[in-house]
């Protein structure tokens, strides 16, 4: 008995079916990694421009007088001074210094500096003027809205011993 099998005839002008070669799957894996690794490299650099990890540029010099600043806390927490801070959208910085009994802190020297708590990149120093009793102001340029951090030092002397030291989060809205 035979079983011949027939073929039918291949139509005129159809497609050759596409074969998979070793060609073809390695184009696919060097298209697959490739894509990984951009990404990869992408990811990396957008983590190493945005945010150094360095939490102090001088440790452990700052950690030689970690006594000091104990010292120098302790001395602030008896003069009972306090300290309000308050931000505007254009620029206004505005900080009130009282004593513990509540009387305004006048002919103080302030400092500060401004800036973003996650980046010390657009920092702003700021020297205030005493605009009445115990309110001093500084004003730099208009400010976008987020939360904005401000380092404040105040003095009593020209000497600059004894500050008294605050670090706030203020809040712009949008």
């Amino acid at each position: 008995m035979r079983n011949d099998i027939q073929l039918q005839p291949k139509a005129a002008g159809s497609p050759e079916p596409r074969q998979l070669s070793g060609r073809h799957v390695l184009m696919m894996l060097l298209a697959f990694f490739g894509v990984i690794f951009a990404m990869n490299g992408f990811m990396m650099f957008s983590a190493l421009s945005t945010y150094t990890g360095v939490v102090s540029v001088e440790p452990y010099r700052k950690g030689l007088a970690y006594n000091q600043r104990i010292a120098d806390g302790e001395r602030q927490d008896a003069l009972g001074w306090h300290d309000h801070a308050s931000l505007e959208r254009s620029g206004l910085v505005a900080v009130q210094m009282a004593a513990s009994d509540g009387t305004p802190l006048v002919g103080l020297q302030l400092t500060a500096v401004l800036g973003r708590p996650a980046t010390a990149r657009g920092d702003m120093p700021l020297t205030f003027t005493e605009a009445a009793p115990g309110d001093y102001r500084a004003v730099v340029g208009p400010l976008a809205a987020g939360t904005w951090m401000i380092t404040l030092e105040a003095y009593r002397d020209a000497d600059h011993t004894a500050p008294y030291r605050a670090k706030r989060r203020l809040w712009l809205k949008s």
